[in-house]
């Protein structure tokens, strides 16, 4: 518990355990902002935004969308109570810090497995499941603040119906059936509330490491402070807080069933000196048991990826979260 980044850090230079190799400090925290990724209106018309999502996935991997339907009262109340939970006293959190991997629901610091890294992240997270079965696992949550379980509730649902209609659209573009990805294929979402605290030197550590995410697709929510970075060309590039604006990107099994046509990309996360950052991610994903291989191919075309278990893919990928190519690779067919 007292390793949370949170109980420690004000008025402390940063501890040699958080400073990154120089080859993968952020350093220059200017990136370009003038090259951004795009901002999608769903109340725009269907096939307009069918080509825009697309096209986003395609060139970038990430979008962001507005006019959602997610009401702006539940996405406040929300941010609020997340707010509320890291500033509450470590008492009233001690008893969901774990330092298990394994734990469903848990508060814990840095990545993966503190225990295991060389270098910790700028970061506390808070995690637990959302769905299937969503009155069971709000029985997992924190119990303080004493509204987190009904605000939150809320927006899990709001964010489960919003990652259905984007899929949805995706499978539309893709010139999938309707309903391709209903059922098992998204039936789990995980939450991740992340609270960066203001860093001492934010050019030497960062708040998450470069990774791609494992999942079909993520929401998120920014909290209204910047940080995500998305790797875009050979360049990094900062994904600006767009007011009530959700971040969509697409996820490793996404990429797979989409035979490469969508990327899954790469992004990380910096931290700022002046003001703490505490951002919401919904990852929506297909249940333990489900198969993923690529969707029926455009005549002409061949498969990339074999067909695998969903419990297969993520064996291999925590184990090599910071290094997407190997755990591509690992299950593409052979030439």
């Amino acid at each position: 518990m007292e390793k949370l980044v949170s109980i420690w850090s004000k008025n402390r230079p940063l501890p040699e355990s958080y400073i990154f190799p120089p080859e993968t400090r952020p350093g220059n925290l200017d990136v370009p902002t003038s090259k951004a990724i795009p901002v999608i209106d769903l109340r725009q018309n269907r096939a307009d935004v069918v080509h825009q999502i697309l096209k986003a996935g395609e060139e970038y991997g990430f979008f962001q969308v507005v006019n959602h339907g997610v009401p702006e009262d539940v996405m406040n109340e929300s941010m609020g109570v997340f707010k509320e939970f890291f500033e509450m006293p470590a008492e009233d959190k001690a008893m969901l810090y774990s330092e298990d991997p394994r734990n469903r629901c848990r508060l814990s610091t840095s990545s993966v497995n503190y225990s295991r890294e060389k270098v910790h992240h700028w970061r506390d997270n808070l995690r637990h499941p959302c769905h299937p079965h969503l009155q069971d696992s709000i029985q997992l949550w924190p119990q303080k603040p004493i509204r987190y379980r009904k605000v939150v509730g809320i927006f899990s649902i709001e964010a489960k119906k919003l990652g259905s209609r984007i899929l949805e659209l995706v499978a539309e573009g893709l010139g999938l059936e309707c309903g391709y990805f209903g059922d098992k294929l998204s039936e789990s979402m995980m939450l991740s509330v992340s609270h960066y605290p203001p860093c001492p030197d934010p050019s030497l550590t960062l708040g998450l490491s470069k990774h791609c995410d494992p999942d079909l697709i993520t929401i998120l929510h920014q909290g209204g402070v910047k940080g995500l970075q998305v790797f875009n060309n050979g360049e990094w590039i900062s994904v600006e807080p767009f007011h009530n604006a959700f971040v969509v990107n697409i996820g490793n099994l996404l990429q797979v069933i989409s035979n490469d046509k969508l990327k899954s990309v790469e992004h990380r996360v910096v931290t700022n000196s002046s003001v703490a950052r505490t951002t919401a991610a919904f990852f929506i994903s297909p249940s333990d048991d489900s198969i993923i291989e690529p969707a029926k191919p455009p005549a002409g075309d061949t498969s990339v990826y074999r067909a695998f278990g969903f419990r297969e893919f993520m064996l291999h990928y925590l184990p090599n979260l910071e290094n997407n190519e190997v755990v591509m690779e690992h299950f593409k067919l052979q030439a």
